[in-house]
């Protein structure tokens, strides 16, 4: 038999998710940025570029999930 959660619940696991993606997320950016202050080329630009893809590709899935729940 499965439990259900309650929305209360539901909203609580997607808050630690959230967390984590976007922590995530902020860390690669913040990581291309000192790659690209410490060094010269364009190492740190794509490493940015990754940050806010996956930024990017996170908040898609989350307007689509939210859209769909209301």
């Amino acid at each position: 038999m499965k439990k259900r959660l309650s929305r209360r619940e539901e909203f609580d696991i997607l808050k630690l998710v959230l967390d984590k993606i976007l922590l995530l997320g902020f860390a690669i950016v913040a990581f291309g940025a000192w790659k690209l202050y410490s060094s010269e080329g364009f190492q740190g630009f794509y490493v940015i570029i990754a940050g806010s893809i996956i930024l990017l590709i996170f908040s898609a899935i989350l307007i689509k999930e939210y859209e769909i729940k209301k």
